[in-house]
């Protein structure tokens, strides 16, 4: 595959300004699979507040999470329309911090780790369904992007 047909990341605050985010970018696009070829997706680093808002508003769920994907709509690209756009993955940075300090990494691997769980998401993988599917494919891709089958 060309770097012309990977995956393209944006990653953003809550507002939608663009965010640094070290390699997130290039290491999701380098990992990303097949499926996300030719394709567009946004992350979003959020506040902890803001994902309790968001996550209360989506899921009936008052608390906060790690991860939220919200995927575009699913239908054909438009012919003369090189790429589709995936969705938004929304990570809670305080809680990243946590979950990293927990595990004991580095906060750039939770949020790759976070932000590869919000693709496979948003490519219509289901862990809560699929008697461990996702979780064997997401662990495969870790490998391929050289985390631990640890960094859980």
């Amino acid at each position: 595959m060309t770097v012309r047909d990977r995956l393209r990341v944006a990653v953003t605050d809550g507002r939608g300004r663009p965010r640094p985010a070290g390699d997130l970018p290039d290491w999701l696009a380098r990992v990303a699979p097949a499926a996300a070829t030719r394709s567009e997706m946004v992350v979003a680093l959020v506040s902890d507040g803001k994902m309790r808002d968001l996550n209360r508003q989506f899921r009936g769920i008052g608390r906060r999470t790690d991860v939220l994907s919200f995927p575009a709509d699913r239908g054909p690209r438009l012919p003369g329309t090189p790429r589709r756009f995936l969705g938004d993955v929304v990570i809670a940075t305080g809680v990243a911090e946590k979950q990293a300090r927990d595990a004991g990494h580095p906060l750039d691997v939770e949020l790759r780790r976070l932000a590869l769980h919000g693709l496979l998401h948003l490519l219509g993988y289901d862990h809560t369904r699929d008697n461990g599917r996702m979780q064997r494919f997401e662990q495969l891709l870790w490998r391929r992007g050289g985390l631990a089958e640890g960094a859980q």
